[in-house]
């Protein structure tokens, strides 16, 4: 029988019972924009190694559209880390390897390519939703920052069957 968590929601004082807590790391790609804590692509695998062994689902690997160094290393995780199995408290387990998008036809496309070859490929979109980056970074109305997203989305999860 699977261990289950207690939480209580921060809208009620109802006890919910969940069955498994995903945990998502974004340390590959999030930690490296602090100051002075790049990371090299061989630095990048053994930390993904490292995640895989303590069992993290979702390893959001990097965001392949930036740099030719950023699209090898997440393609080298999703080959190497994403399609293997690691033993992690008695089970077997193969984390999804994410990659970061802007939601753009050709940033999905270049994210899908670092991606697809691991077991479980994810891409994790994004777009600016902010009235200042709408109207002076984007130049679009909010229907069409939507619509954009929307497209986005489609795409991506079309990719990630």
């Amino acid at each position: 029988m699977p261990t289950q968590n207690v939480i209580a929601p921060a809208h009620t004082t109802d006890i919910q019972k969940i069955e498994q807590v995903k945990i998502f790391d974004t340390t590959l790609r999030d930690g490296e924009q602090s100051p002075g804590c790049s990371m090299t692509s061989a630095q990048k695998y053994r930390l993904g190694i490292a995640l895989a062994e303590l069992g993290v689902d979702v390893i959001e690997a990097g965001f392949p559209q930036a740099s030719m160094g950023d699209f090898d290393s997440v393609s080298r995780i999703a080959l190497e880390i994403g399609s293997q199995s690691f033993g992690v408290q008695g089970r077997s387990h193969t984390p999804t390897i994410c990659g970061l998008a802007r939601a753009q036809a050709g940033d999905i496309q270049r994210c899908w390519q670092a991606v697809k070859h691991a077991k479980h490929p994810r891409i994790h979109t994004f777009i600016a939703t902010s009235d200042i980056h709408m109207e002076h970074k984007l130049r679009m109305s909010k229907s069409q920052v939507l619509a954009g997203a929307v497209e986005a989305v489609k795409l991506a999860r079309s990719l990630c069957v």
